[in-house]
């Protein structure tokens, strides 16, 4: 940082609280270090630190936050070697680009945009003050949460430039009667969320190493903004009536690089991640393991018939969005218009065990159980899970991997690691694929999610709807990005009969406008001639199903092999997803 830019007063205020004999040792102050034991001893608590602006520097490039004896040392000498190295003004122009100021801010000209909202060339006195006061603890003092106690260490701080005649008494006390407003939106929006998240792998690839790193991550800073402005834009107008509190939006490319993770409504609020940590119930967006299972088999193609009609499975009498069935239809149209009693009898047919099988390839980790229930999304699953399984579509038919660091170099431009995919393998086949681009693409086209339209592309989604209304989603991809919105209530209150083709659908589709501002529209692979199969004539539909309800008593048939003693499992009566 070019120190010559900064007001006098910024330095000053940070050297008169922080370390007052700066000018007077060579990186060691022994009279401040004696003085902070005898103090420390006294109070039989540490009330003084004795480490000098070098000292504390050292640290931050150098060493760990390790408490010892040996620490200490090396901090002592690394200290000797750069006031031996450096002048004191590049000295503190060090320090003052790599201290912590909290809320995210390292260095005095993030804490400047983060806290007043202008470049710290333009300071005043008392926003110094502020800063130079936040070094002590900076959390606890965050102005942007509560400015009382950092207004009042600021005061404390334009008393010690009195003292060490820096400014005068009246300068003191023009400063402290001017208003410091404090910006207290982050403008680094919800990104807690997206960091909390990589900060292990990081840990993991960096380790004690101390040097200057240049993080490069898969996020798309425009499009984590709209995710953030699309969620909150619409449960702010719709939230309250809708009895809804809160959100989440994942967004992956086509490797499974986040291009944004809006983890709730706000980081400041909850760092409570639900994109990553919470577990709920997907609903009929479950439904996309089921058909893509089915498809997989030769005897199974969108154009199959089956009856929409009441089952009763022993004390189990699950039924569709407001109890209306629909006689024989194809699976087209089932998938679309998330008819659940076709699922339940599909689900059958091809067997929970190879359903959950499905799930294991595309990505979810989440033990899944044979209920019976298990076509209709009862068991909770992460969003991050279900993301990951969808994007398979979006890829091609590739496995995808979630990641948000994409390289880490040092300053010097040497590449120390780079993301690499670990199980790039195939999980969807070619027809497979195909015919599960028509399903999900009717559901926007014609079923529950077309407030998920973009014109001019081509959509694959799902929604999906929780038991009691408890959980709504809408899941989509289109040109190499898959999008997961989900919304509900922490506490699991029901809403007001929210549904995924309701505002997650809207939330996705404002999002996706943005994030695919520089995607060209790309065509989904439809089914081949080799695929197709003509539409059947109402009178062949009859027919079929007809046959199909005589030969066929998988969905009067209690599932078999349930791990406990009820073999239901958690309840989902028929929302439509």
């Amino acid at each position: 940082m070019n120190i010559d830019a900064l007001p006098a007063h910024v330095g000053q205020a940070v050297i008169a609280i922080e370390d007052r004999r700066y000018y007077k040792h060579m990186g060691v102050d022994l009279e401040g270090l004696t003085r902070a034991v005898m103090q420390n001893f006294q109070k039989g608590r540490v009330v003084q630190g004795g480490s000098t602006l070098t000292q504390q520097l050292a640290k931050n490039l150098f060493l760990t936050n390790e408490r010892t004896l040996r620490r200490k040392l090396q901090e002592v000498a690394m200290a000797l070697w750069l006031e031996s190295k450096f002048s004191k003004k590049q000295i503190l122009a060090l320090y003052l680009s790599r201290v912590y100021f909290g809320a995210s801010a390292w260095g005095v000209e993030a804490a400047s945009e983060r806290y007043f909202d202008k470049p710290a060339r333009e300071l005043t006195l008392g926003e110094s003050a502020l800063l130079a006061g936040l070094l002590k603890a900076p959390s606890r003092m965050n102005p942007a949460n509560e400015d009382t106690a950092a207004k009042a260490r600021a005061l404390v701080v334009l008393n010690a430039m009195v003292e060490e005649g820096y400014i005068t008494p009246a300068q003191r006390d023009e400063a402290a009667r001017q208003r410091l407003p404090i910006n207290r939106r982050n403008p680094a929006g919800n990104l807690g969320y997206f960091r909390d998240w990589i900060d292990p792998q990081l840990n993991r690839i960096i380790g004690d190493q101390r040097d200057d790193f240049v993080i490069e991550t898969t996020l798309d800073l425009e499009a984590q903004r709209a995710g953030e402005s699309s969620l909150n834009a619409a449960l702010d107008e719709q939230g309250e009536v809708m009895g809804v509190s809160q959100g989440a939006l994942l967004s992956l490319d086509a490797q499974g690089g986040v291009r944004a993770m809006v983890g709730g409504r706000g980081y400041v609020d909850s760092q409570f991640n639900r994109t990553t940590q919470a577990r709920r119930q997907p609903g009929s967006s479950f439904k996309y393991f089921i058909y893509m299972t089915a498809m997989e088999r030769p005897n199974f193609s969108p154009w199959s018939v089956r009856v929409d009609q009441p089952i009763v499975i022993g004390d189990w009498a699950p039924g569709n969005y407001e109890d209306e069935y629909n006689g024989a239809v194809t699976l087209t149209q089932a998938f679309a218009k998330s008819m659940n009693m076709v699922a339940i009898e599909v689900a059958n047919e091809v067997g929970h065990d190879n359903i959950i099988e499905t799930a294991r390839r595309l990505g979810v980790r989440t033990r899944l159980y044979n209920y019976r229930s298990l076509a209709l999304g009862a068991q909770e699953l992460p969003m991050i899970e279900m993301a990951q399984a969808y994007g398979a579509m979006a890829s091609g038919g590739f496995r995808v991997e979630p990641h948000g660091v994409a390289r880490v170099s040092r300053a010097s431009g040497n590449v120390i690691w780079t993301w690499r995919p670990t199980n790039a393998e195939r999980v969807v086949e070619d027809r497979t694929l195909r015919s599960m681009n028509y399903l999900m693409s009717r559901v926007v086209e014609a079923g529950t999610g077309t407030r998920a339209r973009i014109a001019g592309r081509q959509i694959g989604g799902k929604t999906g709807t929780g038991n009691d209304y408890r959980d709504a989603w809408f899941v989509g991809f289109t040109s190499g990005i898959t999008t997961a919105v989900w919304v509900g209530n922490d506490n699991y209150q029901m809403t007001k009969k929210v549904t995924g083709g309701s505002l997650p659908a809207r939330i996705w589709h404002d999002y996706m406008v943005v994030a695919l501002r520089d995607a060209p529209p790309t065509p989904l692979a439809m089914p081949r001639p080799e695929d197709y199969q003509v539409e059947p004539t109402p009178e062949e539909v009859s027919a079929a199903a007809t046959a199909a309800a005589a030969a066929s008593g998988a969905p009067l048939v209690p599932v078999a092999g349930s791990p406990d003693e009820n073999p239901q499992g958690p309840t989902l009566d028929g929302p439509e997803g």
